[in-house]
């Protein structure tokens, strides 16, 4: 990993990689997840989903139900003290599902009982008829006039969000141009923490609930709504988190489990199974995409049309938010004049979509970057130098018509994967052919292939949403000693956030000895764990925060201009004070709530400076595949990525090395088979996920580019490796095979068939 940046002065700061405290208790099995909830009394929560996409329900009896001894209540959606709606964009989801259900695995209703064995039994013991009707399952029949409306009340049909990008020539023409039709499949975020919580009526009328979620804030509203109590009343604390990437901003057992705890005056646990899981949270979009590129001779680009269409599931989700990614970002990073790009948001009878690591841009830029490689054949140019040649750089403008304003590395991120040295031939062991140990080749029909891939994302939330943290900093003496607190709201799902907030306090102020408190609803809202976000968010109100609090400190100490080192306040190198004695019993404590700078909405021609900051990531893929089996070996995946700041340069590593991982599951294995509405693959003995022998060494090139605008200059890093790994991979396969792969993932069979075949 190269690095250019100096070394802090406080060890443990920022720019450092000190252990993380929940590092040895997760490798040793002892972290408390949300899952190792328990209560004195407590009971167990477990819920009846429908196995139909799309039927009405015509009758339910709970009597069975309520016969089994240690059942202690049965709740459908008549029981919802408050608004039986919730979304994160459209309130368009029941709690529990009313007279339709719209998808396989929709809530019907919820028990609570004295054992979990005894809930399970309660709900096979549920009666409920329904008129089963066709569902809507193709995302394209979705979106003619003449399709099933799955939501009356949306006046768009079917149409959850169209986005139009409009820029330059209306009617462009080229000497070389090419066209690709594109599909990506449902991809899970897989993560292996299922849905789980613990709710504990209190004693004046409210709820506690203990969750693993991305957002607890936005958690506390809708579960609010939904029991109709003042938000006071609800309070959320997060429980261990095993993992996120996106299916945890959306509600899953939040506001059933506390409508039992409420209604049975107990503690109530719910956890879902593998199976469960599947259906309890949001998968990312399917996506059909069409593209035509058009360029000159000399290989630049003129213009690009396109045609986007995500199939957003039974209900919105974050639907709207990911369509006006694969819009805006829909092109690459690639400097276009004429753009001409609709994309579309649709319902149907599948399983919901919404968040995933990438969140719109993963799917587009598997179409772009195939678009690329595609025109480079026609040209007879080498596919990098194309990329090159149309790279973007700062002061470049977007199809949005917003201008890149800090460093946009493309050109060097590029070279640098190219110039990298190629890995040896593979050695003549089973250990590194395709198939492995299986003993299906030692080498007969391997083919090696090279390829590469280029994305780009923005950070943060975007559109002129009012996106903020906030931060408490608290500075005292503890047993003789300068001891700093932290709290905020931000969710950690397993990136290092808990330990990034401790290195910023001990960059800012000087002082070792830093403790995080839990995240709650007892401080303002810190937004999602989402959209690679909370270092520059909630790092930035931490960091606001300690400013204040440094402020005051020095103003103490009378001398404004000094710093915080070791303990001690320093000016020109000469110990002022020792913070211990300066302090005394005083307590400095501030409170801050941090927004980056705005954004704006999209206009009718999908013109507006709708993004925070754009990050950018660049892979190398060297694979070997067995052209005769249809098996595919990644041998290298090498990756550079323009990070701004590594504020912890261990975590940065991790982020790049598991983005890729999950890029590299959506190019060859992960995807939720779903036929006529219903999953057939919902576990992780038929959903398949990269395990440590799927992944290849990773050499990475790691650029700190400043954004003068962002705090440290940092820039977020957790999604751009998910977007470039896939088109890369499958960039690489396609180079050994010859064989166009227009869909991902790729399967076996799409390498070894023939035309007669297809």
């Amino acid at each position: 990993m190269t690095r250019s940046s100096e070394r802090t002065r406080t060890e443990g700061g920022v720019g450092h990689s000190p252990v993380r405290p929940d590092g040895a208790l997760k490798v040793k099995g002892e972290f408390a997840y949300s899952s190792d909830l328990w209560a004195d009394e407590m009971l167990w929560g477990a819920t009846l989903r429908s196995p139909h996409p799309f039927a009405r329900i015509k009758l339910i009896g709970v009597g069975g139900a309520l016969r089994i001894p240690g059942v202690h209540a049965v709740l459908t959606q008549a029981d919802v003290p408050g608004r039986n709606r919730y979304g994160l964009e459209h309130a368009d989801q029941p709690i529990l599902a009313e007279d339709i259900v719209r998808y396989q695995g929709e809530p019907v209703a919820i028990v609570a009982a004295d054992h979990p064995e005894t809930a399970r039994r309660a709900v096979a013991a549920i009666e409920v008829e329904y008129q089963v009707f066709e569902p809507v399952t193709d995302m394209d029949h979705a979106l003619r006039p003449d399709a099933t409306v799955l939501h009356p009340d949306n006046e768009t049909g079917n149409c959850v969000r169209h986005v139009r990008v409009r820029t330059g020539d209306p009617e462009p023409t080229a000497p070389v141009v090419v066209t690709g039709e594109y599909s990506v499949g449902m991809q899970d975020q897989a993560f292996l923490g299922p849905e789980s919580g613990l709710a504990v009526p209190a004693a004046d009328g409210g709820i506690d609930l203990y969750v693993a979620t991305q957002w607890l804030h936005v958690d506390q509203k809708q579960v609010a709504e939904a029991l109709r109590l003042p938000q006071e009343k609800v309070r959320l604390t997060l429980a261990g988190v095993g993992g996120a990437f996106g299916a945890r901003e959306d509600l899953s057992m939040q506001v059933h489990a506390c409508m039992l705890a409420m209604h049975t005056g107990k503690p109530v646990k719910m956890v879902y199974g593998r199976e469960e899981s599947f259906f309890g949270h949001v998968h990312r979009h399917p996506a059909r995409l069409r593209y035509e590129h058009g360029a000159t001779e000399a290989g630049d680009l003129v213009y690009v049309r396109a045609r986007i269409v995500l199939d957003g599931g039974a209900y919105a989700s974050s639907t709207t938010a990911v369509v006006a990614n694969a819009a805006t970002l829909g092109v690459g990073p690639y400097e276009v004049e004429s753009v001409h790009m609709d994309a579309y948001g649709v319902y149907t009878n599948n399983p919901p979509c919404g968040a995933m690591r990438g969140f719109g841009a993963v799917q587009a830029c598997f179409a772009y970057e195939s678009q690329m490689d595609l025109l480079a054949e026609k040209l007879g140019m080498d596919p990098v130098e194309l990329r090159l040649r149309n790279a973007v750089r700062e002061g470049s403008r977007m199809p949005t018509g917003q201008v890149i304003d800090s460093a946009a590395p493309v050109e060097q991120l590029l070279k640098l994967v190219r110039d990298k040295p190629m890995p040896p031939p593979a050695a003549d062991d089973l250990r590194e052919m395709p198939g492995g140990v299986s003993n299906t080749t030692h080498g007969e029909g391997v083919v090696r292939g090279v390829g590469y891939g280029v994305g780009i994302k923005n950070v943060g939330f975007s559109e002129g949403f009012d996106d903020y943290s906030t931060a408490r900093v608290r500075l005292e003496v503890v047993a003789g000693e300068a001891v700093v607190s932290v709290h905020t709201a931000a969710a950690e799902v397993g990136q290092g956030l808990v330990t990034l907030q401790a290195q910023i306090a001990r960059t800012e102020l000087g002082v070792a000895q830093v403790t995080v408190l839990p995240a709650d609803t007892n401080i303002g809202s810190a937004g999602s764990s989402s959209a690679s976000r909370q270092s520059y968010v909630t790092g930035g109100a931490v960091r606001a925060a300690c400013e204040k609090v440094r402020a005051e400190v020095l103003e103490l100490a009378e001398s404004p201009d000094a710093r915080l080192e070791d303990g001690k306040i320093v000016n020109d190198d000469v110990v002022v004070a020792d913070l211990v004695e300066l302090l005394g019993d005083k307590v400095v404590e501030h409170t801050v709530e941090w927004r980056h700078r705005p954004t704006g909405p999209l206009d009718s021609h999908g013109q507006g400076n709708a993004h925070v900051q754009y990050a950018f990531a660049a892979h190398r893929a060297v694979i070997d595949v067995d052209v005769e089996l249809g098996l595919v070996r990644v041998v290298e995946l090498a990756c550079a990525q323009d990070v701004g700041k590594a504020m912890n340069p261990q975590a940065v590593e991790g982020q790049i090395q598991g983005g890729s991982a999950q890029g590299l599951g959506l190019a060859v294995m992960e995807e939720i088979q779903v036929v006529d509405g219903k999953v057939r693959n919902p576990s992780f003995t038929d959903y398949l996920i990269p395990t440590i022998l799927d992944m290849p060494p990773m050499p990475l090139d790691v650029l700190e580019l400043a954004d003068p605008h962002a705090p440290y200059g940092l820039r977020g890093v957790g999604e751009p490796p998910t977007i470039s790994s896939t088109p890369a991979i499958v960039a690489a396969i396609r180079a050994a095979t010859g064989k166009a792969l227009t869909r991902v993932p790729v399967r076996p069979e799409h390498i070894t068939e023939t035309e007669e075949t297809t």
